[in-house]
């Protein structure tokens, strides 16, 4: 069920009805209900993963509560080894073994020995890695005594479950998340007027940027030898913008869902696109993905103690597995690979706390110097994301050649005109560059500023309000859009 369709806009004010005013008396029934909807929720797309989802849950369940039992540091080890490989086995029998058995077969084939190895039929559960990580986080935990098992089963299962986050996270740390649903919840409405702010602006980025930036960026790497080098370079520029505003804004949308529920979940993106850096850039991009990866395998290779190729050799480690965490394809290890390239300068002649000084807050405009670092730093990010979008490596490469081989600037306009002018969507885009940037000083881009009652604000929130909810009603599509993110 996809948040920007007709599905949802039925089935959430259901259960916001149900959650709030039928089980709030009762903390298990609450709990229960948002199991039982993110059941519908999930298997809306196919019912049968949800006993892969439920068969995960009750895996870390068991091995949480045998964890509190066991005091034995070996066989502790044994527990917890039972949750990663069951859970990692599942992730990579789905999602990878196609992959494997594709590119093993390739390579005896090179030395003239064909294999008659097949690959199967599998379809990827969706948002299989986002509540793998999210349920391997509880068993971590409590193997680390982080946190104390639970015997509440409800509440874990709602714990991985939690339909707002459930297919695209943000991936919640069971230390963070879990507690709260032990807690009873009281409807808050500051809580929830922010809340709905953030969904709001979260369905901004996701229909009227994404989808429209889609819109040219399908067209262009499809036909990608028929444009110009300019054209080529606006292709990946807007697919920056696609990926940002379709990512942030599902977990924008996910944020402010869970808050009109009355839980607080982690922020997932923090205006990276304003980074001076490319180690600012990832301290603010998929922020609950490279926190977890810092946390669950960084620091357990060793971190930055020891030598700096050992950290060299810990980055590059991390940053190559993410890659491969969003798909079984090489575009995705080697789009790891070039961001580790990318960080190796920094790593070598800078300190990791000079690399993460952040843009100038208390300007209105950042320094001339500030802007070519922010510059540079989206030319790199926009550069790696052609091999994130390219279908081959192949192709990648040759999508960059182009580039090259008719580099003409002054054709963009015409070559994307088709039936309609890309001016609209450039406007688009100047609005949330301009919005997010007066609102860099905050988690939420725009609630600080509106939360006065002085009427000049009030008059300010509610024309906000409108023109954003105007550029929404006038670029829904009829058929809701797939989030990009779904896939991995």
């Amino acid at each position: 069920m996809l948040f920007n369709s007709i599905d949802f806009a039925v089935f959430f004010p259901v259960v916001f009805v149900l959650y709030w005013f039928v089980t709030s008396k009762n903390l298990t029934v609450q709990n229960g209900l948002i199991v039982l909807s993110s059941f519908v929720f999930y298997g809306w797309w196919d019912w049968r993963f949800l006993f892969l989802l439920l068969f995960s849950s009750l895996v870390d369940f068991c091995v949480g509560v045998a964890l509190g039992k066991e005091s034995e540091p070996k066989r502790r080890k044994h527990l917890l080894c039972i949750s990663i490989f069951l859970n990692l086995g599942l992730l990579g029998f789905f999602k990878y073994y196609n992959f494997f058995i594709d590119n093993f077969i390739t390579a005896f084939s090179f030395f003239g020995q064909p294999l008659g190895i097949k690959t199967l039929s599998i379809i990827l559960p969706v948002g299989i890695s986002f509540y793998t990580f999210q349920s391997l986080s509880y068993g971590i935990s409590v193997y680390r005594r982080k946190l104390e098992p639970t015997k509440d089963i409800v509440a874990f299962l709602a714990f991985v479950s939690f339909f707002p986050q459930l297919v695209a996270g943000p991936i919640e740390r069971a230390t963070h998340f879990l507690p709260q649903f032990y807690q009873k919840r009281n409807f808050d409405c500051d809580k929830a007027v922010v809340g709905m702010q953030l969904i709001l602006w979260g369905f901004f980025k996701k229909i009227v940027i994404a989808d429209n930036c889609a819109f040219y960026v399908n067209d262009i790497f499809t036909h990608y030898t028929q444009y110009s080098g300019g054209t080529l370079i606006m292709g990946a520029v807007l697919f920056s913008f696609q990926i940002y505003g379709d990512f942030s804004g599902y977990s924008d949308i996910a944020i402010g869902l869970a808050r009109l529920f009355g839980f607080d979940m982690m922020r997932n993106f923090n205006y990276p696109y304003f980074s001076k850096n490319i180690a600012e850039f990832w301290q603010k991009w998929h922020i609950s993905l490279t926190s977890w990866f810092r946390e669950y395998l960084y620091l357990p290779l060793g971190g930055n103690r020891g030598s700096k190729l050992l950290k060299i050799r810990n980055v590059f480690i991390v940053f190559l597995v993410s890659g491969f965490w969003h798909g079984a394809n090489w575009t995705f290890v080697f789009w790891g690979l070039i961001n580790a390239l990318f960080l190796l300068p920094l790593l070598i002649f800078s300190s990791s706390k000079k690399s993460l000084i952040g843009i100038e807050k208390e300007t209105l405009w950042p320094s001339l110097s500030a802007f070519f670092q922010m510059l540079l730093t989206f030319s790199m990010v926009t550069f790696a994301w052609i091999f994130f979008r390219a279908k081959t490596l192949n192709e990648a490469f040759l999508y960059i050649r182009s580039v090259f081989v008719n580099p003409h600037f002054f054709t963009i306009r015409s070559e994307l005109t088709y039936n309609n002018s890309i001016i609209p969507l450039l406007c688009y885009l100047s609005f949330l560059i301009v919005i997010e940037w007066f609102g860099r000083h905050n988690d939420h881009v725009v609630h600080p500023y509106l939360a006065s009652k002085k009427w000049q604000i009030t008059v300010a929130r509610y024309s906000f309000y409108f023109i954003t909810l105007l550029f929404i009603i006038l670029n829904v599509k009829n058929e809701a859009s797939n989030f990009i993110y779904f896939q991995f």
